[in-house]
């Protein structure tokens, strides 16, 4: 039997959510969100070859540290929008922004990285002519081949990020009070 969706409320995702105040509810989420599972199983089944930065660095480790630093990026974003604007309200809000800003991240990210190696090919480069064709070959490379590739990883490592704060971080709010006596504003606070 399909389900009935007759409120708004009803829509799986769309249930009103709160911050939890607990700081560790808050640390839980983030190393929830970094431990994309995809990205630790391969660590553990491929060990990388290069742990030290630099071009050779594996690109799962890079992927590993920018989650480190987004995720709690991230959490404290929603939080502030949270205060401002009231929003994101809901599981799927929070599960969306932590997608969109995900997906920008990895592309902003990845026309970094294409720039940066199109520069260090300049320097590299013995002749105007090598430093071109290092130019094409990093931008077909990087840029157009790379670009796709970075916003899907990206986006499906915000999922699991938005996924696990959305669970860990927030609970359910609780229900809104119906003014019995009329005795509340508009906003729901007491006169």
């Amino acid at each position: 039997m399909i389900p009935r969706f007759d409120r708004p409320e009803d829509i799986p995702g769309q249930q009103g959510v709160i911050r939890r105040k607990t700081r560790s509810a808050a640390m839980i989420a983030i190393l929830a969100a970094v431990a994309w599972p995809p990205l630790i199983l391969t660590l553990l089944i491929w060990p990388p070859q290069n742990w030290l930065p630099g071009r050779e660095v594996d690109w799962r480790l890079v992927v590993l540290f920018i989650g480190l630093l987004a995720a709690p990026a991230g959490l404290w974003l929603l939080i502030r929008q949270r205060e401002t604007s009231g929003h994101p309200s809901t599981r799927l809000g929070v599960v969306w922004r932590f997608m969109l800003y995900g997906g920008l991240l990895a592309a902003v990210l990845q026309v970094l990285i294409a720039l940066i190696m199109m520069v260090l090919g300049w320097f590299e480069a013995g002749s105007f002519m090598q430093g071109m064709g290092a130019t094409e070959t990093i931008l077909l490379i990087y840029g157009v081949a790379g670009l796709p590739v970075a916003i899907l990883v990206g986006v499906s490592y915000a999922l699991w990020a938005g996924l696990c704060v959305a669970f860990l971080a927030y609970g359910a709010a609780p229900a809104a009070v119906r003014d019995r006596l009329g005795l509340m504003d508009r906003d729901g606070k007491n006169v």
